[in-house]
């Protein structure tokens, strides 16, 4: 393991054993301060690429957590993990409920728009155009919220959305 790896790895140990030292000292619900625990190590385990660890974790979070900001973040860390193992469909799906839960999460667009874009790619390379069109369009719908909401924050996105003609002009209000 590289040097400054494990040094990342020391730290963010200590900074987990820190925060679970604040949450259970912090005025809040017993049910919250769980919720949260299982958010940080499942977090954790993401972050040691041990995904199905992970998710356990969320799951657990999930059951306990009744704040919809923090439902939606970990949902959204979810919808990576799937993201990443390649299950796009449940992705999707997982980054929808993540919105309902907290609509102000442009990562979430972000990424859905990427999983709409190279499904467009992907039809543009077999010569289906009107299916691509479809996945081009539904990119630039999600793409154009994202950057409503993060401006300046995904500048390829609105490259993007520029060169393709598919950009509001509201978008870069």
């Amino acid at each position: 393991m590289p040097r400054s790896q494990n040094k990342d790895n020391f730290l963010d140990k200590a900074f987990t054993k820190m925060a679970e030292g604040i949450v259970k000292v912090m005025p809040i619900d017993s049910k919250e301060k769980e919720a949260y625990l299982y958010y940080r190590k499942g977090l954790a385990a993401q972050n040691d690429g041990d995904y199905s660890e992970a998710l356990e974790y969320y799951e657990e979070s999930l059951k306990l957590e009744d704040n919809q900001v923090d439902r939606g973040e970990t949902l959204k860390n979810m919808a990576i993990i799937y993201m990443s193992n390649g299950d796009e469909e449940r992705a999707l799906n997982t980054y929808k409920k993540a919105l309902g839960q907290n609509p102000k999460q442009p990562s979430c667009l972000k990424n859905m728009g990427l999983i709409y874009e190279k499904r467009g790619r992907m039809a543009q390379r077999n010569g289906n155009q009107d299916e691509c069109d479809i996945w081009f369009d539904q990119a630039a719908e999600v793409w154009s919220k994202a950057v409503r909401l993060y401006p300046g924050g995904y500048l390829d996105i609105e490259n993007w959305l520029k060169t393709t003609g598919r950009g509001n002009v509201d978008v870069y209000l």
